[in-house]
């Protein structure tokens, strides 16, 4: 029997998230880097010179819209807001055979060029957060001020292997992460919040499954896979810009040992928040609380200048 689309909460919500961006200060934009790839991204109306840019990239699991919805409003009237979707999500696409982060960064970096921006301020969330990184460590010119929500990009293949992750295969990853059926679905969302929300209607799952989850299946795979492939700590660079590494105290997707992993690597360069009685979905569990951090290091602290070089980090209420 053939799906109803009568009616679509998630395609609704799209629309309704459409209409929110626009009420922000920003429009559609669309940009064709040539050889079949395109990138879509939420701009400023009115880029205003006297603005600092940012660009928030989104994570695995929805477009760009749904994952930073929450932040729009208070961030745009404050800086030149860049939303791009990531390649296979959203409107963005390649048909070239690149599936690592680092191509993923010099393309949302070649948007940001032809939109005129020459200097920028990163959050990344998860996998957006291994792409700002990226951008960070190649473009370090550019990128200014860099800051990492829930994203293990210092951990290394060897890592599922000894039985850091709740999955013990990247097949098993790929299964929870980019869930085909409502059970794997409720098992990323108990995965992804310290409190996650209890029984969930299997209507809605499986339309949110049709509508963001079975796109570009295949190529979000191989972006899962590829970025497992052969990690090691020792082949990450260790990025130049003042880094603010944000971390749920409950993360069950990117354990919170990857947090100060990471801080030990990054040394007196980055700065370490961990946030009480959060999971790994803080954008939506700790939205006031990510916001006053995200305000504090990009607007409040001089641009250029270290912060928590002492290196402590803070666990927040």
């Amino acid at each position: 029997m053939a799906k109803s689309h009568c009616f679509s909460f998630t395609a609704s919500r799209n629309w309704f998230l459409k209409y929110s961006f626009s009420n922000s200060g920003l429009k559609s934009s669309t940009t064709d880097l040539g050889n079949g790839t395109t990138i879509h991204c939420w701009i400023p109306k009115t880029h205003k010179e006297k603005k600092p840019s940012l660009v928030l990239i989104h994570g695995i699991g929805a477009n760009a819209m749904w994952q930073w919805s929450e932040f729009i409003k208070p961030l745009s009237s404050r800086f030149n807001l860049y939303v791009p979707d990531l390649l296979f999500f959203g409107e963005s696409y390649t048909s070239r055979p690149e599936r690592t982060e680092s191509f993923q960064a010099e393309c949302v970096m070649r948007t940001m060029e032809g939109y005129g921006v020459k200097k920028m301020d990163v959050v990344g969330l998860s996998y957006g957060g291994f792409v700002g990184y990226s951008m960070a460590v190649q473009f370090p010119e550019v990128v200014e001020k860099l800051v990492l929500v829930c994203c293990g990009v210092c951990f290394e293949e060897k890592d599922m292997e000894n039985g850091m992750f709740q999955a013990k295969s990247v097949d098993e990853t790929v299964s929870i992460l980019l869930p085909q059926s409502p059970e794997k679905l409720r098992e990323l969302v108990k995965l992804s919040f310290y409190k996650p929300i209890k029984n969930l209607p299997s209507c809605f799952l499986n339309d949110f499954i049709d509508v963001m989850c079975t796109v570009n299946h295949q190529e979000r795979k191989e972006l899962i896979e590829t970025l497992h492939y052969n990690r090691k700590l020792s082949d990450l660079p260790k990025v130049t810009q003042p880094t603010l590494i944000i971390w749920g105290e409950y993360d069950q997707i990117f354990p919170l040992e990857l947090a100060h992993r990471l801080k030990r690597h990054l040394s007196e360069n980055a700065e370490l928040v961990i946030i009480k009685d959060a999971g790994h979905a803080i954008n939506m569990e700790k939205p006031k609380e990510l916001f006053k951090q995200l305000k504090s290091f990009l607007l409040d602290s001089c641009p250029h200048t270290k912060r928590n070089s002492n290196g402590n980090s803070h666990k927040l209420d």
